[in-house]
């Protein structure tokens, strides 16, 4: 047995008797690990704002097409 188990069987018997099974609260950890999350989030969401604003939107203009093209186009479509 190593000493991690011969430790873990040696103290489980003894959270038995404190630990409130109706009571059952993250804690500290709960926490920091949500508030690491968060501070995560915050983060993504302003790099995604810093990167939104230099992006371009506007489009290329259409290159012109030629006038005898479209009209001789459409009259040649079959029924």
């Amino acid at each position: 047995m190593s000493a991690t188990q011969a430790a873990l069987t040696e103290l489980l018997p003894l959270a038995g008797d404190t630990f409130d099974k109706n009571k059952v609260t993250p804690g500290i950890l709960g926490f920091i690990v949500f508030a690491a999350l968060a501070v995560g989030v915050w983060a993504l969401m302003k790099s995604m704002s810093r990167h939104m604003g230099r992006v371009n939107f506007q489009e290329a203009p259409e290159p012109a097409a030629p006038a005898g093209s479209a009209s001789a186009g459409e009259g040649t479509r079959a029924p």
